[in-house]
Formats: C-alpha cells, sequence, structure tokens
C-alpha cells in the first residue's frame, strides 16, 4: 500500500518578495486619476466613442440640412409646374376636343368598370378577357390621339 510524506517545510508557501511577478505601487497611486491599464484603455474607448458620436453628429445634421435644403428646391418645382398645368388647364377649358376627351374618358371608364364587375360577379372575368379589353382601350386611345391632333389642326 502507497503512503503519502509529510514534509514539514514551512518555506515553501513563503512568496519571494524580489522576484519579478511581484509589482510595487508607486507612491502617488491614490492621487492618479487613471490607476490601471485597464482603466485607460476604457477611457481611450469612451474618448473615441464620444468622438465617433460627435462625427455622427455632424453628419446627421449636415444631411438634414442637405434634405430639408433639397425638399424646398423639389417644392418650388412641383409648384411651378403645377402651376403651369393650371394655366394650361385654364386656357383649354373651352377647347371642344379637351372636354370630348374627358367626357369620353369618363364613360368609358365607368362602363368598364361596370362591364368588368358584372363579369367577376358572374364567375368569367379571365385574364384573356382583360388584356382583349385593354387592347381596346390602346386602340381608342390612340384613334383619338389622331382624331384630336386632326381637329386641332383644322380648328387652329
Amino acid at each position: 500500500m502507497p503512503s503519502v510524506e509529510h514534509n514539514d517545510e514551512s518555506t515553501s508557501s513563503l512568496v519571494d518578495v524580489d522576484s519579478p511577478h511581484i509589482s510595487s505601487v508607486p507612491s502617488d497611486y491614490s492621487s492618479q486619476s487613471i490607476k490601471t491599464d485597464t482603466q485607460a484603455s476604457r477611457q481611450e474607448r469612451e474618448d473615441e466613442d464620444e468622438q465617433l458620436k460627435e462625427d455622427l453628429k455632424q453628419e446627421a445634421e449636415d444631411k438634414k440640412e442637405k434634405a430639408a435644403k433639397k425638399y424646398d428646391e423639389t417644392k418650388k418645382e412641383t409648384k411651378a409646374k403645377a402651376d403651369k398645368a393650371s394655366k394650361k388647364m385654364s386656357e383649354n377649358r373651352d377647347n371642344p376636343v379637351v372636354i370630348g376627351n374627358a367626357v369620353a374618358v369618363v364613360g368609358i371608364s365607368a362602363a368598364l368598370g361596370v362591364g368588368a364587375y358584372r363579369k367577376y360577379t358572374a364567375g368569367e372575368l379571365t385574364w384573356k378577357l382583360v388584356g382583349a379589353w385593354a387592347g381596346v382601350v390602346g386602340l381608342f386611345a390612340a384613334g383619338d390621339y389622331y382624331l384630336s391632333q386632326y381637329v386641332r389642326r383644322d380648328s387652329a
């Protein structure tokens, strides 16, 4: 049977104070603002984060100003286009071609809508039927365009 040897050397647990793994604390340690390397690296990261935060804040402010400027420009352009369209509509208010086209668009839209609804409720509305009527509307639009050009040229 193996046995355990007892060793009573009390010096084996003592630490050698001259060894390099022991470090000493400077006398002004408690008055230092940053006491450890960990604190120093944390402080450095916090400073970098603060700088990044400031940079992002400035970038966001620049983008906000740029977007506001672009919004104002677009608003002015849109208002000018709307005013031009309104003026054009006012000038053509009594034009028979414009009135005829408006009446035709309203009438054809209503007829197609009612017809499509009836086909849908009867279960007969298919993509083939929708495509055929879209072709008819396209032909009508082309014919109306050429007829309008002819009428406008003769009245001018």
